[in-house]
């Protein structure tokens, strides 16, 4: 596919009326849907601003290219406008925008798309191109100048520079990967032809790894340039000279890389991506690093909730459906063979979210190294001990922390291995393979599994004091005793506060099966299923601020609420506790509330909506239900920030 194929003369813009950003999405956008090639206006103009709100796709030198890959797209296309005045943009250089390509996606492009959107990057790199594109008087004009031979896409120089001379390798990667990506792989290769030098860039883009390097490529090169806003395999560049910076500066500053990237000085690269040994290489904030070790475990995490959490809520439903006697109930979910066969399988997945959460965390922190101490972390954190005879846990009962605990775990795992690769950095290269295979793994896992008790055992005494206080409420108040514990459901769902609040409530269904169940377990439910639908509710009213993997993950969290899963919740929890767990708390607290508040009674300890039946009022319930989950979505969606594309 070529560029023309998507390059539209009915959309073309050739003197953009629009003066500010805004106003000049909004003018290619209509053009767009007059060409009937997207369904809503405003759905679109969401996912290009959520995508501006990243970074700025103002690349300078006169050049936009605003781009989203959007579900309102029913066809792709790139839309172009020129702005003899200019555009005030906010670009890279601080200059006016000229130059202006939409590049609109569907959320399921191909590859081929993909492919030929990059090559657009290539052209407007061109020597002189852009001054023929402010000449075009008609959109035939524009489209002759694509239909000239594609520059090079090979990754190589060319040819231009001689065998002697330097050779480097780079890396580009945007989070998009659809212009930033191509355009910093234009710009080294154009400049490192202009130097003399030769380069081959690999591009980490939309549509897959573009001229992978091999381990000959590596081992040849005199440098490594790592332009990149995402996460790529870094362990490959061992003892190699590497500058690492934003993909921006790919663009921006090729020249000033490359320099670098040859100078004698320059930063070694040893094997942790959060090791530097220079200001010229680019390092994260606390806050993006954080954010990028808790992605890689959330991200890692999330398959284990939905499948597990699914399988589950199948076991519930087969239960429901072919009947369940009262005096059997605690058992809902495996009492048929058919049922309890699908909670194995759900119970077998949750076992693996803890460890697989803290496990990736830390492998993005120490990378393989640290993924043994992080899964140890985890399953620590979701088993507890049960070999000390301290204080409260006198009866030897397993201390475990749930979620919260495995989110500290991962990072306090990664933190252990980056201290023991420091601490071993003085040992002979020739004892490596030693080092990966004994001494890491076997300190790691005891160094790491010591310190989970300051986080296992104290959590006890939470539990022991959380319990003892909802006693004492109980029978008193039972409006604010089903606020507290519908918002205590919501604080860690599944962790230990969690489980608490739920364990209370199940003791109180067996004195209250003769006056037709228990208004506290009927709380704790209602609290529980939340988190998740509000998870939905929020994907559906605030989609611009969700990336479209979170949005398909809203749609699987109706069925874990409606099933009484809160874990459901987890994954965006952990990726934002400050935004979404007081959120969630508010919604479980305002449903609890209302429970008490009517004085409905449940029979069942489990089943979500499959048991809803089993309630004195059916329908009220499920209202109370609905009004915290839609509290709760709009609090998260309101306080949220856009995810990153």
């Amino acid at each position: 596919m070529q560029i023309n194929d998507l390059l539209a003369a009915e959309t073309m813009i050739l003197n953009l009326a629009a003066t500010d950003k805004i106003g000049a999405f909004k003018e290619m956008i209509a053009g767009l849907k007059q060409a009937n090639r997207i369904s809503s206006e405003a759905d679109f103009l969401e996912g290009i601003l959520a995508r501006e709100a990243q970074t700025s796709t103002g690349l300078g030198d006169g050049i936009g290219i605003p781009h989203a890959k959007n579900a309102a797209v029913l066809q792709p296309t790139i839309v172009f406008a020129r702005s003899e005045t200019g555009v005030a943009y906010d670009a890279l250089d601080g200059q006016p925008v000229h130059l202006l390509f939409m590049i609109a996606v569907p959320d399921t492009a191909s590859n081929t798309h993909l492919e030929a959107l990059a090559n657009l990057s290539r052209f407007l790199l061109r020597d002189g191109f852009t001054t023929q594109l402010m000449a075009a008087k008609t959109p035939a004009e524009v489209r002759r100048l694509f239909d000239e031979s594609s520059p090079n896409t090979s990754g190589e120089d060319g040819g231009i520079a001689n065998e002697d001379a330097p050779l480097l390798v780079a890396v580009t990667a945007c989070t998009t990967g659809i212009a930033h990506t191509y355009m910093a792989e234009e710009s080294l290769k154009k400049q490192a032809a202009t130097m003399g030098v030769r380069i081959k860039v690999e591009t980490n883009g939309a549509s897959g790894v573009g001229n992978k390097l091999n381990a000959q490529d590596i081992a040849a090169a005199d440098g490594v340039i790592i332009a990149a806003d995402k996460k790529v395999d870094m362990a490959r560049f061992a003892d190699k000279p590497l500058i690492n910076v934003p993909v921006a500066e790919g663009i921006r500053h090729p020249e000033k890389l490359i320099t670098q990237a040859l100078d004698s000085h320059a930063p070694i690269y040893q094997t942790a991506e959060t090791v530097t040994h220079s200001d010229t290489t680019e390092k994260l904030s606390l806050g993006k690093a954080f954010y990028r070790h808790l992605m890689s475990g959330v991200s890692s995490m999330l398959p284990f909730v939905i499948g597990g959490g699914i399988a589950i809520a199948l076991a519930f439903l087969i239960d429901q459906t072919l009947g369940v006697p009262q005096s059997a109930l605690s058992q809902l979910g495996t009492y048929h063979p058919a049922a309890a066969f699908f909670k194995q399988i759900g119970n077998t997945a949750f076992n693996f979210m803890l460890p697989v959460l803290a496990g990736y965390i830390a492998y993005s922190i120490a990378e393989k190294p640290g993924l043994v101490a992080g899964f140890v972390a985890g399953a620590l954190a979701a088993n507890g001990y049960s070999i000390f005879n301290v204080g409260l846990n006198a009866s030897h009962q397993p201390v475990p922390s749930g979620f919260l605990g495995a989110l500290v775990g991962g990072f306090l795992a990664g933190g252990v291995m980056l201290m023991l690769k420091r601490a071993f950095a003085f040992l002979p290269k020739a004892l490596d393979g030693i080092k990966s295979i004994l001494f890491f793994p076997v300190l790691g896992v005891i160094v790491t599994g010591f310190l989970m008790l300051l986080i296992n055992i104290p959590m006890s005494a939470i539990n022991s004091g959380l319990n003892g206080f909802l006693s004492s409420l109980n029978g008193t108040n039972a409006i604010l005793l089903g606020a507290l514990l519908g918002g205590m459901e919501a604080i860690d769902m599944g962790g230990p506060v969690n489980k608490a609040a739920y364990v209370f409530g199940t003791g109180t269904l067996a004195a209250s099966v003769a006056t037709g169940g228990s208004t506290v377990m009927a709380a704790v439910m209602a609290g529980g299923m939340v988190p998740p639908l509000a998870i939905f509710v929020a994907t559906l009213l605030f989609r611009h601020k969700f990336s479209q993997k979170n949005r398909e993950a809203g749609l699987t969290n109706i069925v874990m609420g409606l099933s009484f899963i809160t874990e459901g919740a987890i994954p965006f929890a952990a990726a934002d506790p400050a935004r979404a767990i007081p959120s969630f708390v508010a919604g479980s607290a305002l449903a609890g509330g209302l429970v008490g508040l009517a004085g409905i009674k449940l029979l069942a300890p489990h089943g979500g909506i499959f048991v809803v039946a089993l309630t004195n009022s059916p329908l009220l319930y499920l209202l109370f239900v609905a009004i915290g989950a839609i509290v709760a979505g709009v609090i998260y969606g309101l306080l949220k920030v856009p995810d990153a594309d």
